[in-house]
């Protein structure tokens, strides 16, 4: 596993050098279709798109020439989803899905065309793959399954004297869920109390962080589509409480937590796009590609939000 560790502000401590992925013109590839339906937007989500992107322009595939983009959003819009799996179905050489509903989504109205998926915590508790090592179907791709137990060990070693934490999500996401209760567990392993409180939509944001702020000495939140696009709320508040928030992705630190040790979504992204090429140049079957788990983790720290809470940014380090 490699390791970032970078500043939220943002100043690289430490990097790692990618493997040469090196641009080219290939000129002599036939054109390929690809479509992609994503969930929503927020950074990490687009993140991830732009990161699969930029792998297939560095092979040589330039949209326009020899790559034809059918980009879709459903903006968490249930029914967009399903308009739109039915649009991609069977007129692209490629679907990739970014987040769980859209995968479910085209998983229900595709079972021919090869679709990488990416953003996802667990693939087969959702149904899309029978297996991790070998999916057994036209699916495949990366999980966002992060190191929770890093991260919580994050959020307590920040505070060192709470009683109570706080665990906020949308319970209508599963992925959320899994990893709420898993990090229920390690904090009440800890001898904490866990306060946890859901919301159903981003309006709910506010209010539900308000009343966590009212009661807990620190909040953990998954990588959960909703908060992840509320960020600059949950951050508000943050200050306002003077609250510290481990999230478990990087982009939602930089869009307003203080703190994480985890996946990194533009080089999920750029995993994934891996993956395509392996699809797109040499066959290779969905059913026996290993969904992976992001070979890049960070520890990401958000110095603006730091000097907010009177935290001294060189004390934040790694969980060990």
């Amino acid at each position: 596993m490699e390791k970032w560790t970078i500043k939220a502000g943002l100043t690289v401590i430490a990097g790692l050098v990618l493997a040469g992925c090196t641009s080219s013109t290939n000129e002599s590839a036939e054109t390929v279709n690809l479509g992609i339906l994503q969930l929503m937007d927020h950074e990490s989500l687009n993140a991830t798109r732009e990161g699969f992107l930029e792998v297939l322009t560095e092979a040589g595939y330039t949209e326009g020439e020899n790559l034809n983009i059918d980009y879709q959003n459903a903006q968490l819009d249930q029914s967009n989803l399903q308009s739109m799996s039915e649009r991609l179905s069977g007129d692209n050489d490629l679907i990739l899905a970014i987040a769980t509903p859209a995968a479910v989504s085209l998983a229900n109205v595709d079972q021919e065309t090869p679709i990488l998926f990416t953003a996802i915590t667990d693939p087969v508790d959702a149904g899309l793959v029978a297996n991790l090592e070998e999916p057994g179907g036209n699916l495949t791709g990366t999980t966002d399954a992060g190191p929770i137990e890093e991260q919580i060990k994050l959020l307590l070693s920040l505070t060192p004297e709470a009683k109570k934490i706080g665990i906020i999500y949308n319970s209508s996401e599963p992925n959320s869920v899994i990893q709420g209760d898993e990090a229920t567990r390690l904090i009440e392993e800890s001898d904490l109390e866990v306060v946890l409180k859901t919301v159903s939509s981003t309006n709910e944001v506010m209010q539900a962080m308000e009343s966590l702020a009212s009661e807990v000495e620190g909040i953990y939140i998954p990588t959960d589509n909703t908060l992840a696009s509320t960020m600059g709320t949950v951050a508000q508040v943050a200050e306002a409480n003077q609250l510290p928030v481990v999230a478990a992705s990087t982009e939602q630190v930089e869009a307003g937590g203080l703190a994480t040790y985890g996946i990194d979504y533009h080089e999920l992204g750029r995993q994934t796009g891996e993956m395509a090429l392996e699809i797109i140049e040499d066959d290779a079957d969905p059913a026996t590609m290993a969904v992976e788990s992001s070979k890049v983790l960070r520890l990401v720290i958000n110095e603006e939000m730091a000097e907010k809470l009177n935290i001294n940014p060189d004390t934040i380090l790694v969980p060990e």
